[in-house]
């Protein structure tokens, strides 16, 4: 019987393939289903002595204090970021800084869809000159002027604003110098003007500021740029507000703002976006220039989808189990408790369901030979049983027996077989005793 077969050795043939196949199953959903995050990102930033890279240098230490490598990669700017989000450039990158404004340049681009994790700041559209009396940018016609480098956020930006008074590119001699070098061929006097997008702290705004000869131009009618550009707005830049001691900028200045994200592949695993924005909160919740503490990071007025999972973050936090172990812990502890305790505790039931149902199979079947058996004692008891009656009920002796011998009787079911034994033995008895009659 292979009920028989099967409980005797339950072990071999039914808890070790329950457990076998538990523990594929459980491979299979953790590498399928809930696959555990990669150890290394890639951030794409901007220019060396850029904002950018200085918030990735940040970045890279708060991912390091979670286990994850952030491989920082400069780039021109905020359009060749989203190439590399995208996948049409080198090195392909999974998170990105990308600037207000180049959004429309990056839906253009072929490759997977781009979510937003948050916008972490604000950058101000500087446009300084050493040629005096300049107050709008049809005055920088036929100078020598610095648009940002190809592929880049400023130069999109420059272009865009140059476009709105009826300029492009050709219209001022386009001067491919870009950051410090710049800076210091504007302090030169080789170079007339530079528009350039960056925080207020960076180390080119400063040296912009501090340079003789050099001023920050004050546009006329700012305003309508941001009634045409919606991703623009004005801003009064106090008088101290970057440096109090040396007094920079040395008067209040409106100035055009722009806001930068950090923007993932929507592909990028989920608890790499709440990470993402947790860092994000803790690299740029703090106060600037133009922002108070807690306006940023934020969601609103994004360019890209937000993440779900980020928006989640910075509303609620991270999961409970994220938050009160390390971040491979708990990855770890989440799959641990969704995959295999559910499995686990299935195959446990498996374990010992299906080795009962054997053992019930099995007593089923000695309880219907005993029915058997108790049949022919009751035909026995009526006193019209005819030869004819005696030599059925001895031939169905004998195909009990015969079944008998050829089931696999476990041990602990042996006393109840012998006792069966000696009763079908008995009922013989009775048999041969009345044939006689």
């Amino acid at each position: 019987m292979p009920a028989a077969h099967f409980y005797s050795r339950k072990l071999l043939l039914v808890k070790l393939p329950i457990a076998a196949a538990a523990i594929a199953l459980c491979a299979w959903l953790w590498v399928a289903l809930l696959p555990l995050p990669p150890a290394s990102l890639t951030l794409s930033t901007g220019l060396p002595e850029g904002v950018y890279h200085a918030h990735a240098q940040r970045y890279t230490e708060a991912f390091a204090r979670h286990g994850i490598t952030l491989n920082v990669a400069t780039s021109d700017g905020s359009e060749m970021n989203l190439r590399r989000l995208r996948g049409a450039a080198q090195p392909h990158a999974d998170l990105a800084f990308v600037q207000g404004g180049v959004a429309e340049a990056g839906a253009r681009l072929p490759g997977g869809r781009l979510e937003t994790i948050a916008r972490v700041d604000v950058e101000p559209v500087w446009i300084f000159s050493r040629v005096p009396g300049i107050d709008s940018l049809e005055q920088l016609q036929g100078r020598k002027v610095s648009l940002g480098p190809p592929g880049s956020g400023t130069r999109k930006l420059a272009l865009t604003l140059l476009e709105q008074v009826r300029m492009d590119a050709a219209d001022v001699v386009d001067t491919p110098v870009t950051g410090m070098n710049a800076a210091q061929a504007l302090e030169q006097g080789s170079l007339d003007a530079i528009i350039m997008v960056s925080a207020g702290d960076s180390p080119v705004v400063k040296a912009m500021l501090r340079a003789p000869g050099v001023s920050l131009v004050q546009l006329k009618k700012i305003t309508a740029f941001t009634e045409r550009l919606p991703f623009l707005q004005v801003r009064l830049l106090p008088q101290g507000a970057l440096d109090a001691a040396a007094q920079l900028p040395p008067r209040d200045s409106a100035v055009l703002i722009t806001t930068s994200s950090l923007v993932a592949r929507a592909d990028l695993h989920p608890a790499l976006q709440r990470l993402a924005a947790e860092v994000a909160r803790e690299m740029h919740g703090g106060p600037g220039p133009f922002h108070r503490a807690g306006d940023f990071p934020t969601l609103r007025r994004i360019e890209f989808p937000a993440s779900e999972e980020a928006r989640r973050t910075l509303a609620q936090g991270r999961p409970w189990l994220e938050e009160e172990l390390p971040f491979w812990w708990a990855q770890i502890a989440v799959r641990l408790l969704v995959i295999c305790l559910p499995i686990a505790l299935l195959a446990y039931w498996l374990a010992r369901a299906i080795p009962a149902y054997l053992r019930w199979l099995l007593e089923s079947r000695i309880a219907r030979w005993y029915g058997e058996l108790k049949f022919i004692e009751f035909d026995l008891a009526r006193e019209s049983v005819t030869g004819l009656d005696r030599v059925k009920h001895l031939q169905r002796l004998a195909s009990i027996e015969k079944r008998m011998t050829a089931f696999a009787t476990p041990r602990y079911l042996m006393p109840r077989w012998f006792t069966l034994r000696e009763h079908i033995a008995f009922v013989r008895a009775r048999l041969d005793r009345g044939r006689g009659r």
